[in-house]
């Protein structure tokens, strides 16, 4: 099995580098930075939320229930204080996001909340020639799927061609506005759209077209997050990788083979260095 392991992998690897993966990263990714100052999973950030607003007892720990609940009786405004409070320290940037950041891809998938991917690519790429495109509430900006912001975190108009590598968080970050989808009503308006692809942006679906996705740090054992990959990679190659050193659950393992997702049984740590060995820095390259 490690013989497969390593294949796959090197196959991964060899795709990266010649542009066409898309690296699509999971709040896992924090693991590998075991002091991170950010909640690390879902069930740490429902925690960190109803430990500032209390909740029924029931959805304590039930991060979109208990995101709702927040923001029906304490109001949206509360939701997204609370949001920018637990993110507001960005954890250092471990070895998987500066592979990330330095291997050149043309579009990085972030589904997290936090800012490593994107201090990482300021310190790589510097001010100019990428940018971002955030997922955004339907309750705060209404008829408006996404928003788009250069280097510097100024709101633009649209994708510069200038860009070389896009940062698409369909959830939503921290910086530089404080846009999240958390909440049982944000990911309502979402789905009951993302079939037909009116939230993805039509730069990311073009961007994807004939390439692989390379899932670092994701678990897809709740329908939420099969839905969001399954929507974001379609109309892709017919091949992709995910990293899941831990068994897959069965619905993970039907997900993966609906999606033609070849398992990558190794410790992210270990991918990551990898991953890291492989490419070049821009900054290094003569």
């Amino acid at each position: 099995m490690s013989d497969v392991n390593e294949r796959r992998l090197g196959l991964a690897i060899e795709a990266l580098r010649a542009g066409r993966v898309i690296p699509y990263l999971g709040p896992d990714a924090l693991s590998l930075e075991p002091e991170a100052p950010v909640p690390a999973t879902p069930q740490a950030l429902a925690e960190f939320l109803t430990a500032r607003v209390a909740v029924p007892y029931k959805i304590r720990k039930r991060l979109t229930q208990a995101a709702q609940f927040i923001e029906n009786f304490k109001h949206r405004k509360t939701l997204v204080t609370a949001m920018n409070a637990a993110f507001a320290a960005t954890p250092e940037p471990c070895e998987l996001h500066w592979a990330i950041a330095s291997s050149g891809a043309p579009l990085i998938v972030d589904v997290w909340y936090d800012d490593s991917m994107l201090a990482a690519l300021r310190t790589e790429l510097g001010d100019c020639g990428w940018g971002q495109i955030q997922g955004l509430s339907q309750s705060e900006h209404p008829g408006a799927w996404t928003g788009c912001f250069d280097a510097h975190g100024a709101a633009a108009s649209g994708v510069d061609p200038n860009w070389h590598t896009l940062l698409y968080r369909p959830l939503g970050g921290r910086s530089p506005a404080g846009n999240y989808l958390v909440s049982d009503s944000d990911f309502v308006e979402v789905l009951t759209e993302i079939d037909i692809q009116t939230p993805i942006p039509p730069v990311v679906q073009a961007l994807r077209r004939g390439r692989h996705f390379l899932f670092l740090g994701c678990r897809f054992n709740d329908q939420l997050t099969r839905s969001f990959a399954r929507q974001i990679c379609k109309r892709s190659s017919d091949l992709h990788w995910a990293v899941l050193p831990e068994e897959p659950t069965r619905m993970e393992a039907r997900f993966l083979e609906e999606e033609h997702i070849e398992r990558i049984a190794m410790p992210l740590g270990a991918v990551a260095a990898q991953l890291n060995a492989a490419v070049v820095r821009p900054k290094m390259a003569v």
